[in-house]
């Protein structure tokens, strides 16, 4: 799973002016890029801070937004701050965000739709993608939406954060069939944001081995669906696009 860049605001005058979320994500980081590694440094060590620093400074932030980049979507998490003030606004920050955007590091889909056929077929879409997916759901339909990324996405990791930022936050890490394990029965309460990683592993199976393998399990007497489901989770192919080679298949 890639990692995540983290835009952190920092004091203009007064060091104490930075929050305590600020100061933790700071010392969480895998390694932390400085408009000027020396002002910074004034910061870092006043919150006993020693994390790595990387110098990104305004006239040279096209040149090394490549190699964070690189280490990001290695699955490093960058805290990116600049000398004073929030990164971006009237301060370097905007080529590197937007050179994460372009990679993928992430893929923010909201709320997916309520509609079956189109839930399906948002999901189908994004399956291939590497950038890690960021969605919104109502507690009461947190149980329905994991088993439906289950489904279309097969046993990824993922992260289901609930009230994030506030007094309750919380976050429950494992697989996709893990958290449907967890949450079944469970009475779910708050905001909730689910964080799924990007497809990762092998190379996607050929066209010609999957048409062997729905030949195969449908000679077996499997429903076409299922079937699907099933190899989708194995192939590298969506469940949809399965589905419709198998349509299309002779009955023998």
């Amino acid at each position: 799973m890639a990692g995540t860049l983290f835009l952190v605001a920092t004091p203009i005058g007064n060091l104490a002016d930075i929050s305590a979320r600020a100061v933790e994500t700071l010392r969480n980081a895998s390694f932390i890029v400085c408009e000027d590694t020396r002002h910074s440094r004034v910061l870092l060590s006043h919150y006993g801070i020693s994390k790595k620093t990387v110098s990104m400074p305004g006239f040279a932030e096209r040149q090394r937004a490549a190699h964070i980049l690189e280490r990001i979507s290695a699955g490093e998490d960058c805290a990116l701050i600049t000398d004073a003030g929030s990164p971006g606004i009237s301060d370097p920050g905007e080529a590197l965000v937007a050179g994460a955007v372009e990679l993928g590091i992430f893929h923010f889909l909201g709320f997916l739709p309520r509609k079956r056929a189109e839930r399906e077929k948002v999901l189908s879409e994004v399956e291939p993608l590497q950038a890690t997916l960021v969605l919104y759901e109502s507690p009461q339909r947190l149980l329905d939406l994991l088993r439906d990324l289950h489904t279309a996405l097969g046993p990824r990791r993922a992260c289901v954060a609930r009230e994030l930022t506030k007094v309750h936050e919380e976050l429950v890490r494992g697989t996709l069939p893990g958290l449907v394990a967890h949450y079944e029965g469970r009475e779910v309460l708050g905001e909730i944001v689910v964080v799924v990683e990007g497809r990762t592993g092998a190379a996607p199976w050929s066209e010609e081995e999957i048409r062997s393998a729905l030949a195969e399990g449908l000679d077996r007497g499997e429903p076409l669906k299922a079937l699907s489901k099933d190899l989708a989770q194995r192939s590298g192919w969506s469940a949809r696009d399965l589905y419709r080679i198998g349509l299309s298949l002779p009955r023998r």
